[in-house]
């Protein structure tokens, strides 16, 4: 199928959710409760102009940045040294679960009594996305083929070169699906942890703020902004990663 094609039908598709998106808010004909789209867009333009709209964009980004980048890094180093070691898989392994299983909303709580709001956000961000980091890892090591590993050690291959030519090509699609999983996440438990840890400068507290005083429309413009900026930066991490899988970088 030529890309053309396929371009197109993803703007069918899109084009599909927001024609019944428009349908729905004109047989509602209830603006507090569901706006348009036309007058979300309207929204949108509107707080772009307004005083702090790029400083709260750029606080957030740096947040949801600051958290993937520390999840993805030690993600990767303790999900090897884990894949390695038993006795430190089984002393993480709990910790893990632990994190998994207990809802945002608590641990943003926990969270918010122990530091200052402008903090918590990445904490959260980094203790959401390090569990699929970690566990990604943990499960692209033990489907690793055993028998060149045994063979590499057979002809006596240092054990750098063990990982980088045998290891690292067999983890590297968990890598970046589990990459690409947090990315998502990421942005959802960041943007959620501003809403009520409500630090300056942060598309959380304008979230909060449009919900208090029935900004419905506003309230839109910035799922919008924060859906955008979600595809933009999944975009770029998928545009690095071609170019790493070319050799260009």
């Amino acid at each position: 199928m030529r890309a053309s094609t396929i371009k197109l039908k993803k703007i069918i598709y899109i084009l599909f959710w927001i024609i019944l998106w428009q349908i729905i808010a004109v047989g509602l004909n209830r603006e507090v409760y569901l706006p348009t789209p036309i007058n979300t867009i309207k929204a949108l333009f509107n707080i772009v102009q307004t005083k702090g709209f790029f400083m709260s964009i750029f606080y957030t980004l740096l947040r949801v940045f600051t958290g993937f980048l520390i999840s993805f890094i030690l993600g990767i180093i303790i999900g090897l040294f884990s894949s390695f070691n038993r006795h430190i898989y089984d002393l993480l392994n709990p910790l893990v679960i632990s994190i998994k299983s207990t809802p945002v909303i608590s641990i943003i709580i926990i969270f918010l009594s122990w530091f200052k709001s402008g903090i918590v956000p990445i904490i959260i961000t980094f203790l959401m996305c390090f569990p699929i980091i970690w566990t990604n890892v943990v499960e692209g090591v033990k489907s690793t083929d055993k028998s060149l590993v045994d063979m590499a050690k057979v002809y006596k291959v240092s054990k750098y070169n063990i990982l980088k030519h045998i290891y690292l090509p067999s983890i590297l699609p968990y890598i970046v699906s589990g990459s690409l999983t947090t990315l998502g996440l990421g942005w959802k438990v960041a943007v959620a942890a501003e809403v009520l840890s409500q630090p300056n400068y942060s598309i959380g507290a304008h979230l909060y703020d449009s919900k208090i005083y029935l900004e419905t429309e506003s309230l839109f413009a910035w799922t919008l902004v924060v859906i955008i900026l979600s595809f933009i930066f999944e975009y770029f991490f998928k545009y690095i990663i071609k170019l790493k899988m070319k050799g260009r970088i």
